[in-house]
């Protein structure tokens, strides 16, 4: 038998040994989001288009795009910026061919999560999503009759040949392994090499060479790894951050996600080490309720937390360096089932001590999310743990709605959510905490976040624990429907309360004669502002906790280009937004930088003269605020 893996140095001669061993049914499954091998991935799609004979599936999740520029302020700001923010990332064409319309009928792709919100009306798209627990889609890979599973891959010398690391995505890979080894699965593996993907070290996340086919490994072939820009971390979101901050208990453990919410929870908690005399007392002023019954805490850590989470991000590196995820299960501070993250992030990884890095190791998504396989010495290990995830919306009853519109259309995906749900229910002393914000903008209208009812839920009412909004902190568990209905109209923004207890009571879920407590009536922007922009302004609450690829003139652009397009939805805010900017303009109060920056400095036209004036009272109204 020839050695293995065998080295491939150009997409061509691995493309056609795939298919010289697979034959022209290909079954490909891919990781989640930055483990994929593009260029192998590209090679035998190009290989399909071009021969409808040849039949390829791929399974994955979360296919990673650069945003599409479109027109107008969107390309301005976008266009000058897309590498430095994105990095020099080598699109998968499948993802193209998906959204014109052109991928031939004999390539087919299913995928169980969507980077969020890039897939709505791209119907084929939609059609083939599959709706899945993250847990479950090794089974659903298996039941596919998988073939070829592909890998992006990191190296190291080693004492006998190259060392080979499964870097940011053990997440699947080594389970289909084992189900390989243990006879369940017959499939060839095939990596791809990556100067820039971490090493990561552990049981899991090395595989040895033999295990590998084939390897693509050439510079031609390497490239910079998809970075993930930081988004600001607004005030309502550090408002929860705060508040989740406190209901973390030392000694335990914790869950958290990528984004903004994210790093604010990371933020909080490094608030309530490191500057416990500001923590305390803010984070007490945003929650009106008992926190007695919460358990709620606001010391610094002692004996530190864990970290069990399907997602390695930049807030659990922050949270290691400030002395708060110190303790250890296994020699490892984290455990973690993939990353997906800045460009420095990946530098911070790659260039840290090997002795630091080893802390933060990578282990599936079965173990990560799930008790099963070990239970007893898991449960041990994850006490007072914390899963604090993100959703679009909660219903008054208690429902989560992460994944989907009512209309079916997905967002994003179920992912490891609903695992972290179980895991809160069958854990001694474990939450599951969702953190929504209060509203969002709709088509140029405030619309609340909480809602009597929706279509679609991803997280049903009967494992409903822990709501946060910027307004406060409601406890479900175990409570009857009409203390549901009264703590999440207590969390909600009082412009919506009214209307919602009014709903609550025509179903007669809520008493007919209740009436919300006075210190629940005044959640609205105004104070989350009164109370933390002191904060704020001292340097205790920064936009980008952990830095940003955003210039500071970008900064500045990135709320006034918000306003924009919130007011897009009407031409009567557009047209106000004009005649605001052109008086400025007239009056040199501008921001001469930031027009210069998106190349309305010296507009030409009558449409760019409207560009610079809108996004001039923009730039204006975002710095009032």
């Amino acid at each position: 038998m020839p050695a293995r893996p065998q080295h491939h140095d150009s997409v061509d001669s691995i493309a056609d040994a795939i298919i010289a061993a697979v034959g022209r049914r290909i079954v490909l499954a891919l990781p989640l989001g930055l483990g994929k091998p593009n260029h192998v991935v590209n090679a035998l799609v190009a290989r399909a288009m071009a021969d409808p004979a040849l039949d390829l599936t791929i399974f994955t999740a979360l296919t990673l795009e650069t945003p599409a520029l479109g027109n107008g302020l969107e390309r301005r700001f976008l266009e000058p910026a897309m590498e430095r923010l994105f990095g020099a990332y080598p699109p998968l064409s499948y993802a193209a061919a998906l959204r014109d319309g052109s991928l031939p009928a004999n390539i087919r792709v299913d995928e169980f999560f969507f980077l969020a919100g890039r897939w709505r009306g791209v119907a084929r798209a939609q059609q083939n999503y599959i709706c899945a627990n993250y847990t479950d889609a090794q089974s659903y890979i298996l039941d596919r009759g998988v073939n070829v599973v592909g890998q992006l891959v990191a190296k190291q010398a080693g004492d006998a040949g190259p060392l080979y690391s499964l870097g940011s995505n053990p997440d699947i890979t080594p389970d289909l392994l084992k189900a390989r080894a243990e006879g369940r699965a017959d499939f060839m593996l095939v990596g791809q090499v990556n100067s820039q993907m971490p090493f990561m070290g552990g049981q899991s996340a090395l595989v040895d060479a033999h295990e590998f086919a084939h390897m693509l490994d050439s510079e031609a072939t390497d490239f910079e790894l998809f970075s993930a820009p930081k988004r600001p971390v607004s005030l309502a979101d550090q408002a929860i951050g705060l508040q989740a901050a406190r209901l973390v208990p030392d000694g335990g453990t914790l869950q958290i996600g990528i984004g903004a919410v994210g790093d604010a929870v990371a933020q909080g908690l490094i608030l309530r080490q490191t500057q416990n005399d500001v923590f305390a007392p803010l984070s007490a002023a945003l929650h009106a309720g008992d926190c007695e019954a919460l358990a709620c805490e606001d010391k610094p850590f002692e004996a530190g937390l864990y970290g069990a989470s399907e997602m390695l991000t930049d807030g659990f590196l922050q949270l290691e360096k400030a002395d708060v995820l110190k303790r250890e299960v296994d020699g490892a501070v984290l455990h973690a089932a993939f990353f997906l993250e800045c460009r420095d992030f990946y530098t911070a990884l790659r260039t840290m001590p090997e002795d630091r890095r080893q802390r933060f190791e990578m282990r599936p998504v079965s173990f990560t999310n799930t008790l099963y396989g070990g239970v007893d010495e898991r449960r041990r290990a994850r006490t007072d743990a914390r899963f604090i995830n993100s959703a679009m919306m909660v219903t008054l009853l208690g429902a989560v709605v992460s994944d989907a519109t009512g209309d079916g259309q997905v967002v994003s995906g179920v992912g490891g959510q609903f695992d972290f749900a179980e895991q809160a229910f069958a854990l001694d002393g474990a939450r599951f905490i969702i953190t929504i914000n209060a509203v969002r903008t709709s088509r140029g209208k405030t619309v609340s976040n909480i809602v009597w009812s929706y279509p679609h839920n991803t997280i049903p009412r009967h494992r409903r624990d822990i709501v946060i909004t910027e307004y406060g902190i409601a406890d479900l568990r175990g409570k009857s429907d009409a203390d549901v209905v009264a703590e999440l109209i207590n969390i909600a923004d009082s412009r919506f309360q009214g209307d919602l207890l009014a709903a609550a009571k025509q179903a007669g879920k809520i008493a007919a004669d209740y009436e919300i407590p006075a210190g629940y009536r005044n959640n609205t922007p105004e104070r989350i502002r009164a109370t933390l922009a002191p904060a704020r302004a001292a340097g205790h609450l920064p936009d980008f906790p952990f830095g940003t690829d955003f210039t500071e003139v970008e900064q500045r652009l990135l709320p006034a280009l918000e306003r924009l397009k919130n007011a897009s939805a009407s031409l009567g805010s557009l047209l106000r937004l004009a005649w605001s900017g052109a008086r400025l303009s007239a009056r040199g109060s501008v921001d001469q930088a930031a027009l210069e920056r998106m190349g309305l400095e010296r507009p030409s036209s009558f449409k760019d003269r409207f560009y610079r004036w809108m996004l001039a009272a923009a730039l204006h109204e975002a710095a009032q605020d």
